[in-house]
């Protein structure tokens, strides 16, 4: 089984940057290669994604 991929188109904004080290961004993200969404996500200090919400527009 192949896994996700996603690619930050570009950054927009950090939206919560705690001492903890752990960011909260908004940005354009493409997942899988498909046309890029609205992201909003916390970031690891390592940078690995965790927890956060795609936006589409409908």
């Amino acid at each position: 089984m192949a896994g996700i991929t996603m690619e930050i188109i570009k950054r927009i904004a950090v939206i919560g940057d705690p001492d903890t080290g752990y960011k909260k961004e908004l940005n354009l993200v493409s997942w899988n290669g498909a046309e890029p969404k609205i992201d909003i996500r916390t970031w690891s200090p390592n940078g690995a994604a965790l927890k956060g919400l795609t936006l589409t527009e409908s």
